[in-house]
């Protein structure tokens, strides 16, 4: 089979292409490219690429040609996922529907909105010590937001949220020099991962004896096939929650302070802020949290002109999507109030993110908390991104800030 071959010079697969700006001039030649591209990443492995809106929707949304279940993340290429089947983000319909069932009614918007002091206030103390007039690393404070939500949902003891945050983020940014074991950097992945379920295996055992209204007492408890989950299925479920949490709640802030300060974007926000549910779309769009997933044909199928062969692994570019003129009028441009916007940041079709209410609630929240008590935000230093080709984001955005003047102070 006749396979257009990438540019050889550009490695999609590894890290460095996505710690900088050039990321979006690939995507862009990927887009304008009359067909898919195939990536050959070694003698046995390879990929097709789609990088335009409705190819990537497609890939994501039709599980029936295109499965979830042999894995969905680059550094898995070539090797079935061993969670397929028992993790909702490994799982096809009909069986991803039952499972997810419960879960995704405990995330659904209406018991979030009961929840939303509680994150505000989560948000107050995390940002407060930008009030102190010196260098606050945004970055930072961002990676721990989500942990201070996800976590009070999941009852996990406030002592370990920054063991788990660092834990979470060695798993989506091994190659991160920041993130790896210190003893040997080959397996962080491996390591935190055995951490991780291991931390969960001991979690679960003790709430199966002292059930709440928790996330993990709802996995504990949800029947799926007849039966119980079980114990494999929930911690691999825990893992996939936080996880999910981590990657698409910190980033988008974060997108906006590095790339948006100093532009008058930040400022209209503030001023303005009755749009602040179309910007805080817009922002996703823009910083897409994931770079990518990755699906394998489960048929012969023609996209976008190119046959792809049955078994034939197919990655979905998610950032490449979402700043897709065709899609998004004047994609690069950050438009406070654009709409509609339908974004593929959380993803498309049955997997689409269960947490999305979850984070926008948090992300409106931030914003409206940011903008409220701050004010004169300049960076203080070089932001820096972090260093994955799953994750995209940053990990350090120093900046500096006022405490806004309020009516009646």
């Amino acid at each position: 089979m006749h396979r257009a071959n990438s540019d050889n010079m550009v490695d999609l697969v590894g890290p460095t292409l996505y710690s900088g700006d050039d990321t979006y001039a690939v995507w862009q030649r990927m887009r304008d490219h009359d067909g898919l591209l195939w990536h050959q990443v070694d003698e046995k492995r390879g990929f097709w690429s789609t990088a335009r809106y409705a190819d990537v929707d497609l890939v994501l949304s039709d599980y029936s040609l295109f499965t979830s279940e042999r894995g969905t993340l680059l550094n898995l290429l070539g090797t079935d996922d061993p969670a397929g089947g028992t993790q909702l983000a490994v799982t096809d319909p009909p069986r991803h529907t039952e499972m997810q069932g419960r879960l995704k009614k405990a995330l659904a918007i209406k018991a979030i909105e009961r929840q939303r002091d509680m994150i505000r206030d989560k948000i107050v103390r995390l940002l407060a010590p930008l009030g102190d007039g010196g260098v606050f690393d945004f970055g930072q404070a961002m990676l721990q937001l989500p942990i201070a939500v996800i976590g009070m949902m999941m009852d996990l003891p406030e002592d370990d949220w920054a063991w788990l945050t660092r834990m979470n983020i060695a798993c989506v940014a091994y190659d991160d020099p920041d993130f790896q074991d210190p003893d040997d950097p080959s397996m962080t992945l491996t390591l935190a991962h055995q951490e991780l379920l291991g931390y969960f295996q001991e979690l679960v055992r003790r709430r199966r004896n002292n059930l709440g209204d928790d996330l993990i007492s709802v996995l504990v408890t949800t029947p799926f096939e007849g039966r119980n989950m079980s114990l494999g299925e929930i911690l691999s479920n825990c893992y996939s929650v936080l996880l999910g949490a981590l990657v698409t709640t910190p980033h988008s802030p974060n997108y906006m302070m590095a790339q948006h300060t100093g532009t008058g974007v930040l400022e209209e926000w503030a001023a303005n802020p009755q749009v602040g549910p179309t910007a805080v779309e817009e922002a996703l769009r823009l910083a897409s949290p994931v770079h990518h997933f990755l699906r394998y044909a489960t048929t012969d199928v023609e996209v976008a002109g190119t046959r792809i062969a049955a078994g034939d692994a197919v990655v979905a570019w998610l950032g490449a999507a979402n700043r897709d003129d065709r899609a998004f009028p004047d994609a690069s441009r950050f438009d406070l109030r654009r709409k509609p916007n339908r974004h593929l940041a959380f993803g498309a079709g049955p997997h689409y993110c269960i947490g999305h209410s979850v984070a926008r609630v948090t992300l409106r929240v931030l914003f409206e908390e940011l903008f409220t008590r701050y004010a004169d935000f300049s960076l203080a230093g070089t932001p820096e991104r972090l260093i994955s080709n799953f994750a995209c984001g940053y990990k350090h955005v120093p900046i500096t800030a006022s405490v806004r003047a309020r009516s009646g102070a």
